[in-house]
């Protein structure tokens, strides 16, 4: 009875609520509804979420995440399905998260039911999370960063993230995960629109997708030209694998490829200075979101703002030099060490 009454102290003193101190017993023993009922918070940005994640956060670290990005049409959510095979054959649980365009008039993901993923649909070992992008600039939905850590903190050994796909906006998958596939199809000059699009900077692998069509062959030429005229730097130099993921051909060899990059970047430790980065920017995000909602929403000073705009001439870059002066002149310096760790 005494240790009921320390685990209740302590989860008052970490911010839970009795209910979601249930949910996170409940997430911890392996409920999946509570899983994605986690999920749910993060997408929806309720401020119960900031305490149950600070909870989850310990366990997080074991899953390998992979990111899967490129035009649309290429195929991206067939292959994902062999990729979740071929995890599921290696026995590791797999997590998928798929962020997907939102819909104009719900808000929701528009193609929420993953249809292409028949792979997860019957398989325990298997989550599947469709997300919205909800006007995220990235392609990659405001909480999907998020997501990834409670489904690692689940148990996932792989962890799945398919994106819209719309070009420059990808960038964003990479603050996400270990790994990136960018995919390209024949016939939709996605050579060039590879280049056009920065994904040769991103791509830690090139996919030529539904290789079975015409045109194929010429396209890994022509993006294995198009590496070397990117002039890709570093000791890594992404491979160009040919796939039909309908069939399932090559899917094997590309996971192989992933595995490869994976032990690349294990050695030297150059996957946790990854990650470390990684984190640093998802904290620079989280913090800019508390500031803002501060800013204009509890303190109220965008109306101030506003006022100070209506007050006579003066332009928004004086107004709001002045209030950051004011902000900055209330804050502590931050000592030495504090400023190294954080550059």
């Amino acid at each position: 009875m005494r240790g009921r009454e320390v685990g209740r102290s302590a989860d008052r003193e970490a911010g839970l609520t009795p209910a979601d101190a249930v949910l996170l017993r409940a997430f911890f023993a392996g409920d999946r509804r509570a899983c994605a009922r986690l999920i749910t918070l993060a997408e929806e940005g309720d401020p119960s979420f900031s305490p149950l994640y600070d909870r989850v956060f310990a366990r997080v670290g074991g899953g390998l995440r992979t990111g899967v990005t490129g035009p649309p049409g290429s195929g991206k959510s067939t292959l994902v399905d062999r990729l979740i095979e071929e995890g599921r054959r290696r026995g590791r649980r797999v997590g998928v998260v798929a962020v997907d365009p939102t819909s104009p008039f719900t808000g929701g993901a528009l193609l929420g039911d993953r249809l292409r993923m028949k792979a997860a649909l019957e398989d325990e070992g298997v989550f599947v999370r469709s997300m919205a992008t909800r006007g995220s600039l990235g392609g990659l939905a405001k909480a999907a960063v998020e997501a990834c850590d409670v489904l690692d903190a689940f148990g996932c050994g792989e962890i799945l993230v398919e994106t819209v796909g719309v070009g420059q906006a990808e960038h964003d998958v990479v603050s996400a995960t270990d790994t990136v596939l960018v995919v390209l199809h024949p016939g939709a000059g996605d050579g060039v629109q590879a280049m056009k699009a920065g994904l040769m900077e991103i791509a830690d692998l090139l996919v030529v997708n539904k290789s079975d069509l015409p045109g194929a062959d010429r396209l890994a030429v022509d993006v294995e030209a198009a590496l070397e005229l990117a002039g890709r730097r570093g000791e890594w130099r992404p491979p160009v694998l040919k796939t039909a993921a309908t069939t399932g051909e090559g899917t094997g060899a590309l996971f192989a490829e992933i595995e490869r990059h994976r032990a690349f970047l294990q050695e030297g430790g150059g996957l946790e200075a990854a990650r470390r980065r990684k984190r640093a920017e998802h904290l620079r995000r989280v913090a800019e979101e508390g500031m803002r909602a501060m800013i204009f929403e509890e303190k109220g000073y965008g109306r101030a703002i506003a006022r100070a705009l209506d007050g006579g001439g003066r332009g928004p870059y004086a107004v709001v030099g002045e209030f950051l002066g004011r902000l900055r002149s209330s804050l502590p310096e931050a000592d030495a060490s504090e400023a190294s760790d954080g550059r």
